[in-house]
């Protein structure tokens, strides 16, 4: 196992845990991603979710209409105006995900030890006997025995709202189980999900792609979430098509872990994909439960070292109904974090949950308790000896920047960066203050008209742990003269001294480009 850097090896007194946590301007490292809907559409209420720490707007096209999603997102855009806080636009596809449908949202009940048939005729009307699915090839894929699990969209693993259900026949379409526990269904969307079976569905499908080069261009998002990635080839394909809409290049794939399948093939779609989003709601249903916490170990460490953002779902179930946690669900964000999380994805909990603003709030309270007490000296000497040596000339710069700050205990660290990527392998290493990440927009053409980048580079590490962006001014090249970098300092160092990471005689390390050399200082600020 990879993960005794989890906590600092000095045993923590028990009184400090009585102390109250201190207020700060980043609620936590870790980032949280909140899925908008009904219930976190609002300007007040999404203007409410980012002053708590949403840094990632998900926008699921698994249900409603890109004209509602067009909608949330122009009331994303107020409310980012309003609160003066970036937000970044996260597209999630459907993929290869499997429905049932019940037009008339009438409730179904379902008795333990009776037959239900799923039949992909979706003519008919969803009943206790009888479930219409959105795929005809279902029956090809299953036999005798075979496990499936249906439950309202974004389920939350209760009982009395999901089903677990056994194949006892196949006949021609008709997919005919036995119930195995008692519940009724509520709401005009479920989720199905066949345990280990491999299913014939594109990833990317013709919806996706209708949604991607209408809405996604559109509104040029900046991430995609991409839903049951299996293999390393649904990332090369995905990334062919957003190379083919333009506006779309730079927008980041990230490949959501489902399944078994894309559990098998992990190491080759890390390699192609720019992060990785462990979707555990599907595959605490397609592995033992006691291996979902092994999984997620070993992930995150891979994802660690190979500095690519990874992202854990499903954490705070409880809190679509409730108003605080329960203690496993508290204890499990801590730990996402322990074990190298870079975000957590609420799902249910912002999108149909009663406490959206509540949940976010108290999941990046969570995180920042545990940030604390993540070994940072352990994790960090176990990445520069994976990195190996001799090391790459970025890489060695990153790492000996955060091994200045901790020396010199700075308050933070200031790197500029046109890219992004020189920040994002600085925040690889994991440092125990903020990096702010001040990207310089560089001037391009398309032979009509002169763009600016770096709105998509600055927005693009509000998903990585510890990163927080600052666009600087177009006037001031990334490699320039010791003149202009140093104004641009001078407004990185008034920006964190307004939002309270700076004060008098602290000690900031800066990181940045000098003409062809780069250059790691240390400045020390005065009153």
């Amino acid at each position: 196992m990879h993960s005794n850097h989890l906590l600092l090896e000095e045993p923590i007194r028990m009184a400090s845990i009585l102390e109250p946590s201190k207020a700060s301007f980043f609620p936590a490292m870790t980032k949280i991603v909140g899925t908008l809907g009904p219930k976190s559409r609002s300007v007040e209420d999404i203007s409410a979710c980012l002053k708590v720490g949403m840094s990632v707007a998900r926008f699921d096209f698994s249900w409603g209409d890109a004209e509602y999603h067009q909608e949330t997102l122009e009331n994303l855009r107020a409310a980012v105006k309003s609160s003066k806080k970036l937000c970044a636009v996260m597209l999630d596809t459907v993929g290869a995900e499997l429905q049932v449908v019940n037009s008339s949202e009438k409730s179904i009940s379902l008795q333990e030890d009776a037959k239900v048939v799923l039949t992909p005729d979706k003519g008919q009307e969803s009943s206790s006997e009888l479930l219409p699915i959105n795929f005809s090839g279902f029956a090809k894929a299953l036999k005798k025995g075979d496990t499936i699990f249906v439950g309202q969209y974004l389920f939350t693993g209760s009982e009395s709202t999901s089903v677990w259900l056994e194949v006892d026949e196949v006949k021609g379409q008709d997919v005919v189980c036995v119930i195995k526990n008692t519940a009724t269904l509520t709401g005009s969307l479920f989720t199905l999900h066949a345990s280990q079976v491999h299913i014939d569905l594109p990833t990317l499908s013709n919806r996706d792609k209708e949604v991607i080069s209408t809405w996604g261009v559109k509104n040029k998002i900046d991430f995609i979430s991409l839903s049951y990635t299996r293999h390393a080839e649904d990332v090369r394909e995905t990334r062919d098509f957003l190379a083919k809409l333009g506006d779309l290049s730079q927008t980041q794939i990230f490949a959501k872990i489902e399944n078994v399948e894309g559990l098998t093939h992990f190491d080759e779609i890390l390699q192609e994909a720019d992060g990785i989003i462990l979707s555990r709601g599907n595959l605490g249903v397609d592995l033992p439960p006691e291996k979902v916490f092994l999984f997620q170990k070993a992930a995150l460490y891979k994802c660690n070292m190979a500095g690519k953002p990874a992202v854990v779902t499903r954490v705070v179930d409880s809190m679509t109904v409730n108003l605080r946690p329960t203690r496993a669900e508290a204890t499990d964000v801590a730990n996402a974090v322990l074990d190298g999380s870079d975000a957590i994805l609420l799902g249910a909990e912002t999108l149909r949950g009663l406490y959206p603003v509540e949940t976010i709030s108290t999941v990046g309270k969570i995180c920042a308790e545990a940030e604390k007490v993540f070994n940072q000296d352990l994790y960090f000497k176990k990445t520069v000896k994976y990195v190996g040596e001799p090391m790459s000339h970025l890489e060695s710069i990153a790492s000996s920047a955060v091994r200045a700050a901790i020396k010199v205990k700075a308050s933070v660290i200031i790197c500029f960066t046109s890219s992004g990527r020189a920040a994002r392998l600085i925040a690889k290493y994991r440092p125990t203050m903020p990096v702010l990440s001040v990207v310089i927009p560089r001037l391009k053409t398309n032979q009509l008209k002169w763009s600016f980048t770096g709105a998509f580079e600055a927005r693009q590490s509000l998903i990585v742990r510890g990163l927080f962006p600052m666009l600087a001014d177009p006037r001031h090249p990334a490699e320039s003269t010791n003149a202009t970098n140093d104004s641009v300092l001078r407004v990185a160092l008034d920006h964190g001294k307004a939002s309270g990471v700076i004060k008098s005689h602290d000690r900031v390390v800066v990181c940045q480009k000098v003409g062809d050399a780069s250059v790691v200082k240390i400045i020390e600020l005065e009153d």
